[in-house]
């Protein structure tokens, strides 16, 4: 399964990780498990408890935005988790936004909305984080 390390640089962060997707697609596409696919679905997944994946516009501020509101949905409470209780909202945070996105691919090539950005999202940074992508063809047409 192809993988991606994204490196974060914060303690929290949102990150665009589209076109390193969109690089590892090419490859894959252009000389690895999925030549000549030209439509399908991607699926990005993170495997780490305290990020997350989702969508974004990331017009300037969005980002920051984005952090903030994921803080206040999370509230300030005596966690009980042994390894690091600090980090508990970090993990909520994680589980309420999820681990992964799946995208279609139209053409080759990722098919997102117009201000549309696949982002990698840093809870408890800095880390370096792997992101595994699966490509997944669609089922050939049958003629009739």
């Amino acid at each position: 399964m192809p993988t991606i390390t994204i490196r974060t640089k914060k303690k929290k962060q949102i990150v665009d990780i589209t076109e390193d997707i969109n690089q590892l697609l090419k490859k894959e596409l252009d000389s690895g498990s999925a030549a000549g696919m030209t439509t399908g679905l991607v699926h990005v997944f993170v495997k780490h408890t305290t990020c997350a994946i989702t969508t974004a516009d990331l017009d300037p501020g969005t980002d920051l935005d984005m952090l903030e509101a994921f803080e206040e949905i999370v509230p300030k409470l005596n966690y009980r988790h042994p390894h690091n209780p600090g980090h508990v909202g970090d993990h909520i945070m994680s589980a309420i936004i999820g681990p992964d996105v799946t995208v279609p691919i139209t053409n080759g090539e990722l098919d997102l909305g117009t201000w549309q950005r696949v982002v990698l999202v840093e809870l408890d940074g800095p880390r370096n984080r792997e992101v595994v992508v699966s490509i997944i063809a669609s089922e050939a047409k049958q003629s009739v």
